[in-house]
């Protein structure tokens, strides 16, 4: 019989004003890839930080190895076998490998002074674990993160893992990367580790996955085998109504060309590029990490300088693109990373929706709080952002409600542009579906979407044309009725042809 290492069962959370987590549970065997999934604000990383350590449960049971224990604090968690590898990276760019591995518990010499040759011979063989083949001396921030996530595992064996909770461990990685990963959850696996994998990706959960485990609004939905597993069943027990089709899109026809960039070139990953958007169209931008699509619409905006070409708006000529011209015009860059780029955090939702619009409330340092409430209620309602109220921190929210803030911060501007770079990272199933259906509205209402999506599924069903980048360059432009994966996949890969080239 496969050895349990772990049994949550019958937690129950609570804070100011919410509960969390209400008999909410999760059991995890040795030699086992358990996904854990569920919309944001699930309860998913609530019932991992109560096994993190992080916090406290109120109530609830927790066995380790068939053992009853109580777990206050990081470090008993750490004790007992737990690794958390969060999805934001906890790594001193600055030190060594070695150092990152042995931080706080750092190898000493005979005279008692911190011994790097010890510590860089003490993280060869978790290193190996592994499969990362680098130099235990070389600084973290030179790595890769894909090899940042790996340090990370490698650290959690010095501690004696045997329980390894990785939190979307693929949204900032390349294809690559991604496999180089799941081959070693595998090999893992072999080594008798429990792995809780947690993941919005549903082909992440078919590929890797023994079963996994459902949770909704705080409870334990369910417990599926992956031989039991569908797409609509997982979307099911998480959402707990029908999405009927995933994906919302009605195709109109587009009207005049708002937006078009000339022959820009920008820094090393933006060569030569052209293209236009028109009102009312949804234009996708597809290509591998790297390619250059987020350099070129920071480009355009005037966020990153532009060594050469020509930016048009309304058939004029923007002479010094910047970004305070550009938003007064009507062009609005929703930004990749919304922790780092998109919100301040440690700020209400009140105030990141108003702050790029202070104009239309403040005069004269007359603050119209009315006005302001009336901007803030609006983008709350349209996204329909789940939150006790407009007064709470960001850093309160689920991941979704944390990007449907920042949407609401940009549709607040009024926008006839509208840049998404990668809209719908992080988001579970229901909210994509919700922020696909806001998508297809605006562009109705005569918004020129640009899209930019590291999803070929989402690229292709929602847009009305996608340009492909390769290392710099365009390499392709289909219309809607053209697209196919396989044409899509070698235009990413620089394999050019030339009858739909651009």
């Amino acid at each position: 019989m496969v050895k349990e290492l772990l049994r949550m069962e019958k937690i129950v959370k609570t804070f100011p004003g919410v509960k969390a987590l209400n008999n909410a549970a999760i059991t995890v065997h040795a030699g086992e890839v358990m996904g854990f999934m569920g919309e944001n604000g699930a309860g998913k990383s609530t019932l991992m930080n109560i096994l993190g350590g992080v916090f406290p449960a109120d109530s609830g049971e927790i066995y380790i190895d068939g053992e009853k224990v109580s777990i206050h604090s990081v470090k008993e968690s750490q004790n007992l076998g737990v690794a958390f590898i969060h999805q934001e990276l906890a790594l001193e760019p600055y030190l060594t490998i070695a150092e990152n591995i042995f931080l706080g518990r750092e190898k000493k010499g005979r005279l008692g002074l911190v011994s790097k040759d010890k510590m860089a011979e003490a993280a060869k063989p978790f290193l190996e674990r592994v499969g990362l083949n680098v130099d235990p001396n070389e600084f973290v921030g030179k790595l890769s993160i894909g090899q940042q996530q790996m340090v990370e595992i490698a650290k959690s064996f010095s501690l004696n893992a045997k329980i390894l909770i990785l939190d979307e461990p693929t949204s900032s990685l390349s294809e690559k990367e991604v496999d180089v990963l799941f081959k070693t959850i595998k090999d893992l696996k072999q080594q008798g580790l429990g792995i809780i994998f947690i993941t919005h990706k549903m082909a992440e959960v078919f590929q890797l996955c023994d079963a996994v485990t459902i949770m909704r609004d705080g409870e334990f939905m369910g417990e599926l085998q992956a031989s039991e597993c569908s797409e609509s069943k997982l979307i099911s027990l998480m959402v707990g109504r029908d999405l009927g089709n995933y994906y919302t899109r009605t195709f109109n026809k587009p009207g005049k060309i708002i937006l078009e960039a000339k022959h820009i070139c920008a820094g090393n990953r933006v060569t030569d590029c052209s293209f236009s958007v028109r009102s009312g169209e949804i234009l996708g931008f597809y290509g591998l990490v790297g390619a250059g699509r987020s350099e070129l619409m920071k480009a355009v905006m005037g966020l990153d300088p532009m060594k050469s070409g020509e930016v048009y708006l309304n058939g004029e000529l923007v002479k010094h693109p910047n970004p305070l011209f550009m938003q007064k015009k009507g062009v609005a860059l929703v930004p990749e990373s919304r922790k780092t780029e998109g919100l301040l955090l440690k700020q209400s939702i009140t105030f990141n929706i108003s702050l790029p619009v202070l104009d239309r409330f403040m005069k004269h340092l007359r603050v119209d709080l009315k006005k302001e409430a009336e901007i803030v209620d609006e983008g709350i309602n349209s996204l329909q952002i789940k939150a006790p109220s407009p007064n709470v921190n960001c850093l309160t929210l689920s991941g979704g409600n944390q990007q449907k803030v920042l949407l609401a911060k940009w549709l607040a501007t009024n926008p006839k542009v509208l840049i998404l770079d990668e809209p719908t990272r992080g988001i579970d199933v229901g909210a994509k579906a919700e922020i696909y259906t806001i998508i297809n509205n605006l562009a109705k209402e005569g918004l020129a979407i640009i899209l930019i999506s590291s999803e070929m599924p989402e690229v292709m069903n929602m847009s009305d044309r996608v340009i492909v980048m390769s290392e710099s360059y365009i390499t392709g432009e289909l219309s809607h009725e053209d697209f196919s994966q396989e044409l899509i996949l070698k235009y990413a890969m620089g394999v050019t042809n030339n009858e739909k080239n651009i």
